[in-house]
C-alpha cells in the first residue's frame, strides 16, 4: 500500500516520504505524516487512554456487528485538495472482524473497510479538529469519532462527502451524555467515564 502511494507522489513528496517511512522516533513516541508535515507525539496521557479503553470495552460488549480493534495501525490516506498524500496512526480504528483488516504484514493499511476511526484531543487539537476530519472525509472513512478532552464533548462525523472533503452529518454530545451511534454499532455510547 505505501509503495502504491510513493507511485502518486512529486519527487520532493517521494523523498519525504521515504525518510518518513524509514523514521524511528524516540523510544515513547509516534510519528504521522500530516499534510507533508511529520508530526512527532510524547506518549498519550492516562486520561487519553482511559478515553480509549473505555470506548472500545464499550463497542466490544454491545455492538451488533462484531469490531476489530487497533490502536497502532495506520492508515494510507488519499491525497488532494484540504488532503495531501497522508499516512495517519488513528488513536482508534475499528473495523468488522469479519474482513481481518488487521492482518496483512505491511505497516500501513488501506482505508477500505473501515467502520470508524477515533482520535482523542491531546497537544495538537486542532490537527484532530480539522486536517484529520477532512482527510478521513475525503478517504470516505464512514464514521470518525472525536473525543474532545478540551472541549468536553464527544462529536460523531458521519456521511463523507469526498468532492466537500467533510462529513455532512454530525452528531456531538457534553461529556456525561450517551451518544447514538450507527446502525452498524447500533447502541448508545455512554461517555459519562470520558469526564
Amino acid at each position: 500500500m505505501a509503495a502504491e502511494a510513493a507511485r502518486d507522489c512529486s519527487d520532493e513528496e517521494r523523498r519525504l516520504l521515504a525518510w518518513f517511512l524509514d523514521f524511528d522516533p524516540p523510544e515513547g513516541f509516534r510519528a504521522e505524516l500530516i499534510e507533508g508535515e511529520v508530526v512527532v507525539s510524547p506518549a498519550p496521557a492516562p486520561r487519553h487512554e482511559k478515553c480509549l479503553s473505555r470506548l472500545s470495552r464499550q463497542v466490544a460488549r454491545m455492538s451488533v456487528t462484531p469490531m476489530d480493534y487497533s490502536g497502532n495501525a495506520g492508515l494510507v490516506l488519499q491525497s488532494g485538495g484540504r488532503c495531501t498524500k497522508n499516512y495517519a496512526i488513528p488513536d482508534g480504528v475499528f473495523a468488522p472482524i469479519d474482513l481481518d483488516l488487521f492482518d496483512p504484514e505491511e505497516n500501513w493499511i488501506s482505508p477500505d473497510g473501515v467502520a470508524m476511526v477515533v482520535e482523542v484531543t491531546s497537544g495538537r487539537a486542532d490537527h484532530d479538529r480539522t486536517v484529520k476530519r477532512y482527510c478521513y472525509a475525503k478517504a470516505a472513512l464512514p464514521h470518525y469519532m472525536l473525543v474532545d478532552r478540551q472541549e468536553k464533548s464527544v462529536t460523531l462525523f458521519s456521511d463523507p462527502d469526498e468532492q466537500k472533503q467533510d462529513y455532512l452529518e454530525i452528531s456531538q454530545v457534553p461529556f456525561g451524555k450517551p451518544l447514538l451511534l450507527p446502525e452498524l454499532f447500533g447502541f448508545q455510547l455512554e461517555t459519562v467515564d470520558f469526564v
